[in-house]
């Protein structure tokens, strides 16, 4: 997938990512851009095992937190940044579109995993992503992302065999352009 910026996807469901484009430093790519979030909207508790992510609100309420720890707010100004590794996931908390200026560093593989995944949540009409898609991305990409809402039995068994099934199908002929996955050391969550 030849991506382009500006990059914009929409998951149907509340979510609006623009990708503005990508700005070449010496210890690794940063990709930044900006998210409208529906109240009530945002991302399960996920992890980017090697990316840091950084937020400021521009307009509404975030709601945040990092596994393990108390819900926390961000207002108007305010800057959340979450480091590579630390579980979190994040919510409008107000009642208007969030809107956020946002960055991942270093880039990676992150502008193609989330355009797959809202396109697999398209796919559905729902939240949660179809289920061959999400078997393909969540192995493929294992050393970089985390979906930790998924219980452990299903991401570590259930998983990895629809995957088998799914390359037996040939379910995932639309991955073919899909990057290489940067490989990392074992994760322990």
């Amino acid at each position: 997938m030849n991506i382009t910026y500006p990059h914009k996807i929409e998951n149907g469901h509340g979510e609006t990512l623009i990708f503005q484009g990508l700005i070449r430093e010496a210890d690794g790519d940063r990709v930044y851009g900006e998210n409208f979030v529906a109240p009530g909207s945002g991302p399960p508790m996920h992890v980017h095992w090697l990316q840091d992510e950084g937020f400021t609100v521009v307009r509404g309420k975030i709601g945040y937190q990092i596994q393990g720890q108390p819900e926390q707010y961000a207002a108007e100004g305010d800057t959340i940044v979450f480091k590579r590794g630390e579980a979190h996931r994040f919510w409008n908390a107000g009642t208007e579109t969030l809107h956020c200026k946002a960055w991942l560093k270093p880039a990676n593989t992150i502008v193609y995993f989330l355009t797959a995944i809202f396109n697999a949540q398209k796919k559905t009409g729902t939240t949660k992503p179809e289920v061959f898609d999400v078997a393909y991305l969540l192995t493929r990409y294992a050393s970089e992302y985390d979906m930790l809402e998924i219980p452990r039995l299903v991401r570590k068994v259930v998983i990895p065999i629809v995957y088998r099934l799914g390359r037996l199908l040939n379910k995932y002929e639309h991955f073919r352009e899909a990057p290489a996955a940067i490989q990392a050391t074992d994760h322990t969550l």
